[in-house]
């Protein structure tokens, strides 16, 4: 049997391109928290206003999510990442620049936007159908590690540079980072070709009601809500949560870095346990875990021990729910349609990530405490875990489908 590189000449420096698209386009868009404090205090905003802002970006790129994958599986990746990069990175580089909150929370959409195209899922997505599917989970592991690489580094350097520099030249500094996406494109675009070039929009709408009508495909869609209602949350006012009971800034800081370093051993971990293991029930493991483990972190007295701990652990359970839920969309939805099918499950994850974020803001602001917030986490994770137990790890009726039209 011919290996994936002599199948598909150039894979190996796609793959690092792609890790390295998925480093820089995801590192410094998941540490919007370390601004939340100094943003609100020098504008005199409460935090709902900051994290409405948040809230805005995340489901903006939910919506963008499917729609960039439709136009990434019909006219190929590289396009899609390089008007992302570019449509992020000017709006991070907005938001440094004004002071009112109307505009400020406008900024979410070009963010969104920009994100939502130039993100990891696109890049992990493309990776996935070109690679044999029992090497599948272990790619989007990698892919997923090395995103997970770009928050380890970028919490403690957007800390540093609000320090230095200031968070509005901070904020636009992040946006030019957004450049270095672009000549990694070139390795992407040889090997990421089109998969439905031949498909009209109402194939897509078409593919789209099938897998609507699969159980195990509503059951990622609904329990994916859970993983942003926790990222989001959790990214967007942890490190305000640590201040507030006295912490230093940089605990909170390096609580998001350890989240990101921790999260590489477990995508990797996610990724070989859905080659080896059933794919459904490590989900549901992740999920019971995070419920238990964020129950503990408000029942014990929070200390810089304690916060490391909690980051550590947590950074295990991160994004290693995305290698294995993007696993079973391709193992049980089929890869014509992948990017569209997984940009929709993402849809529902930056959904729960706008709840997150915003609804933190809300109650803290009317009542000035994080705890429901903290339990009404340990619920939707315990809910998760339930969730994913009834997905059938086989083809549904579109792949099946798909499979009979290439028969």
């Amino acid at each position: 049997m011919k290996t994936d590189e002599e199948q598909t000449p150039g894979l190996r420096a796609a793959i690092l391109a792609g890790c390295m698209v998925a480093f820089l386009g995801f590192g410094f868009a998941a540490t919007f928290g370390v601004f939340l404090t100094p943003m609100s205090q020098d504008l005199g905003w409460g935090r709902e206003v900051f994290s409405l802002s948040v809230a805005v970006q995340l489901l903006t790129w939910g919506f963008a999510q499917p729609i960039a994958g439709a136009i990434a599986d019909r006219f190929g990746t590289a396009r899609v990442l390089a008007f992302g990069a570019i449509c992020a990175g000017i709006g991070f580089a907005l938001r440094g620049m004004t002071t009112d909150p109307t505009l400020f929370v406008l900024t979410g959409i070009l963010v969104g936007a920009g994100t939502g195209a130039a993100s990891f899922p696109i890049v992990i997505g493309a990776l996935g159908k070109i690679v044999r599917a029992e090497r599948r989970s272990f790619i989007l592991g990698l892919g997923t590690a090395a995103a997970s690489l770009g928050m380890f580094v970028a919490a403690p350097t957007a800390t540093t540079m609000i320090g230095t520099i200031g968070w509005p030249t901070a904020l636009i500094v992040i946006g030019g980072s957004f450049a270095l996406i672009l000549p990694f494109l070139i390795f992407i675009a040889r090997v990421a070709k089109p998969t439905a070039t031949g498909s009209s929009a109402g194939d897509f709408g078409h593919a789209v009601s099938i897998a609507f009508t699969d159980r195990s495909y509503l059951c990622l869609f609904f329990g994916f809500f859970v993983c942003g209602f926790h990222v989001a949350f959790i990214q967007t006012h942890l490190p305000a949560y640590l201040m507030d009971l006295g912490l230093a800034a940089s605990i909170g800081a390096w609580s998001l870095a350890l989240i990101g370093l921790f999260n590489i051993a477990g995508s990797f971990f996610a990724g070989w346990s859905g080659q080896k293991l059933s794919k459904k029930a490590v989900l549901s493991g992740i999920y019971f875990a995070r419920a238990v483990v964020i129950a503990l972190f408000i029942l014990v007295p929070v200390t810089e021990a304690s916060v490391l701990v909690f980051s550590a652990v947590m950074g295990l359970l991160w994004l290693s729910t995305v290698p294995l839920t993007m696993g079973l969309v391709a193992q049980t939805q089929g890869l014509k349609f992948l990017s569209t099918l997984a940009g929709l499950v993402f849809l529902s994850h930056q959904t729960g990530s706008f709840v997150g974020a915003w609804l933190g803001g809300r109650i803290y602001d009317v009542a000035q405490d994080y705890t429901p917030m903290w339990w009404a986490a340990v619920v939707l994770g315990l809910l998760a875990a339930l969730i994913h137990l009834p997905i059938r790890e086989e083809p549904g009726p579109l792949a099946r489908v798909e499979a009979g039209a290439d028969a």
